[in-house]
């Protein structure tokens, strides 16, 4: 099996669009008023979701005139919001077929499908025109690409000169084995961490300019307890949420996370660089 496959069966939910169907019902509401806030707590598959999507939306400072490319959108959420947030385009890739699917339709569902649209495909040879894009955002998908200068110098490609691309990853901190499986990973073979320094210089070798790097440890850590609070007083999760897209396997692979973000081996870091 190629890897690319193993990566896109490793999120393929197989029955995600009925899922999150059922769960909107369950909300007491729609498709026809279900609303990108709804969604978020699903669509959203980055730890923090809304909160950190945010944070980094605001260093970024997008433009109603601007073509967003969202690289590895999974379920477009972030793509969704940027749009209805600035008014403004939004392109969205993903190597798994199902997220591109169940995401078109959620885009449609909140009346976005005009100003965002989503593709199938891999980050590393997209089909996209020299600098199509103003900016672009990339929110926990470097841990399954093992080539971050193919990466990084595809994106630098489709993005026009003084573009701002914000980059939001699980990248390791320290030498050490994670303990599996985790969101984006089974097990460590298709697990493709590297360092924020390795980061910085795959994205400075194929030309853009670094500029705030965050590391978002302690954000990661609150954000989880205050979850995990939540979750016990409200005595299960809610209808819709991440479980959704992890299933059985959801609470082993939150607290191994969790686990290895304690032990200090891995973090959830924001890089915001600009094309020169």
């Amino acid at each position: 099996m190629s890897f690319d496959k193993s990566v896109s069966e490793h999120y393929t939910h197989g029955e995600l669009l009925g899922a999150i169907q059922s769960a909107v019902a369950k909300l007491g509401k729609s498709i026809e008023r279900v609303s990108i806030d709804d969604l978020a707590r699903v669509d959203e598959f980055h730890i923090g979701g809304r909160l950190d999507t945010d944070n980094l939306l605001d260093q970024l400072k997008f433009s109603e005139s601007d073509h967003i490319l969202d690289v590895g959108c999974g379920l477009g959420g972030a793509s969704r919001y940027i749009a209805s947030k600035f008014n403004n385009r939004v392109t969205g890739i993903d190597l798994t077929q199902e997220y591109i699917d169940v995401g078109r339709k959620l885009c449609a569902w909140v009346g976005l499908d005009k100003q965002v649209s989503l593709y199938q495909g891999s980050a590393l040879s997209m089909s996209f025109e020299d600098e199509t894009f103003d900016g672009g955002i990339m929110l926990h998908v470097g841990m399954n690409i093992d080539d971050k200068a193919l990466l990084f110098a595809e994106v630098y490609r489709v993005l026009r000169r003084g573009a701002s691309f914000g980059v939001y990853d699980i990248m390791q901190i320290n030498n050490g084995e994670l303990t599996y499986p985790v969101p984006w990973a089974t097990e460590n073979s298709t697990s493709k961490l590297a360092t924020p320094d390795q980061y910085k210089q795959a994205l400075t070798h194929v030309g853009f300019k670094v500029g705030t790097h965050n590391t978002r440890r302690d954000f990661a850590l609150g954000f989880f307890r205050q979850l995990r609070q939540k979750t016990e007083a409200s005595g299960g999760p809610p209808p819709l949420g991440l479980h959704l897209l992890m299933q059985q396997s959801t609470a082993v692979k939150f607290k191994n996370m969790v686990d290895n973000i304690t032990a200090d081996l891995i973090a959830p870091v924001e890089i915001i660089v600009q094309k020169q």
